[in-house]
């Protein structure tokens, strides 16, 4: 799925739903990141007009994911916790190149974001196919759909303005990185732990 080289173990889902206010806390939280990660994109790289309207409307969308957890979150009588450090995410910021060509750190930065899209899409699967709540059940897959969506746009952005970069050895790169660090997570209440 998405060439990730490791699938995330169907039990993971046990531990995210033996805590549903932290596991959507954490959720929240990663959808806020998103929507700076594809500001920040825009920021960086204002001159691809194409590239900024899409990646608007990811923004629009990804705090509107974040709105929709606020809400099952209060709904359910839920406390919104604190954000806190991704280490995953941490780990996949080491990773990128960040000394290279000015179109090297982009590329890098669009390949970050279709990593962290794939595995969220991946592990919103876990949830919708393993949780015994239906309605989270529902909720995730709807949200696989879109993250799925996320993944391709920020890929094909790459392909389409590398100038300097390999991108298919990059992002096998990434995903070889990405399938070793996987490993050491897996184990916490977090969409990424």
């Amino acid at each position: 799925m998405l060439g990730l080289k490791l699938l995330t173990d169907p039990r993971w889902a046990n531990i995210a739903e033996s805590n549903l206010e932290e596991i959507l806390s954490d959720h929240a939280w990663c959808e806020q990141k998103a929507a700076t990660n594809a500001i920040t994109l825009i920021t960086q790289n204002s001159e691809h007009q194409d590239l900024v309207d899409e990646l608007t409307a990811i923004a629009i969308e990804e705090m509107q994911h974040f709105q929709m957890v606020i809400e099952i979150i209060k709904k359910r009588g839920y406390t919104l916790s604190r954000e806190r450090k991704d280490d995953y995410v941490g780990r996949l910021v080491k990773f990128s190149k960040k000394d290279g060509s000015r179109n090297m750190a982009f590329i890098d930065r669009l390949l970050f974001a279709a990593m962290i899209e794939a595995r969220s899409c991946e592990r919103f699967r876990v949830l919708s196919l393993n949780i015994k709540d239906q309605e989270l059940a529902r909720f995730y897959h709807e949200l696989m759909v879109s993250e799925a969506g996320h993944y391709t746009t920020f890929l094909n952005f790459a392909r389409k303005y590398s100038t300097d970069v390999d991108v298919d050895k990059r992002w096998k790169e990434w995903l070889d990185f990405e399938g070793e660090l996987i490993q050491s997570f897996g184990t916490k209440e977090a969409i990424h732990g």
